[in-house]
């Protein structure tokens, strides 16, 4: 295999950082500024992890398909600060509502047809990275969101794995 079949991350706290809290925790409306800053209604800035564009990127022009598995009590806020950031067309599968990463997972396969063997998976918290292990996925607990680093050494483990 060239690459994984897909690559799927989490979002708060993986790719993003809402002012300290969740997405589905903030105060809506949300808004961009000319500088592309985003913020909610009670002044918190949200933010991109430095790397997090540039890894995107790097997938992108590998050819590897790039999906959300996010756990949200709000989706749509979710979808809005993925539009606020010209993110949604980045990733062909969006899986980003409440509920378990088991039932994200199964929708990736059932939608991708690939092997859960056959997906990467970046996520900040262990209960959510102890339940897409034990379907087979390639996994990764991020601690400080993503960066390159993590990215290649992940990318490495799973070439050694298959």
């Amino acid at each position: 295999m060239a690459h994984p079949g897909l690559v799927v991350f989490d979002l708060d706290f993986t790719l993003w950082d809402c002012g300290g809290l969740w997405i589905d925790c903030t105060s809506h409306p949300l808004k961009r500024d000319d500088g592309g800053q985003v913020t909610d209604s009670e002044g918190r800035r949200f933010r991109l992890y430095e790397e997090a564009l540039e890894i995107l990127e790097e997938l992108d022009s590998c050819g590897v398909p790039l999906g959300l598995a996010s756990r949200t009590e709000r989706p749509d806020w979710a979808e809005e600060l993925l539009h606020l950031w010209a993110l949604k067309d980045r990733f062909l599968y969006r899986e980003i509502y409440p509920g378990s990463k088991v039932s994200h997972f199964n929708s990736l396969q059932r939608a991708t047809n690939l092997g859960f063997d056959e997906m990467i998976f970046f996520d900040d918290e262990p209960r959510n990275i102890e339940e897409v292990s034990a379907l087979g996925v390639h996994y990764h607990q991020v601690t400080s969101g993503v960066n390159l680093d993590l990215l290649r050494s992940v990318l490495k483990s799973f070439f050694e794995k298959n």
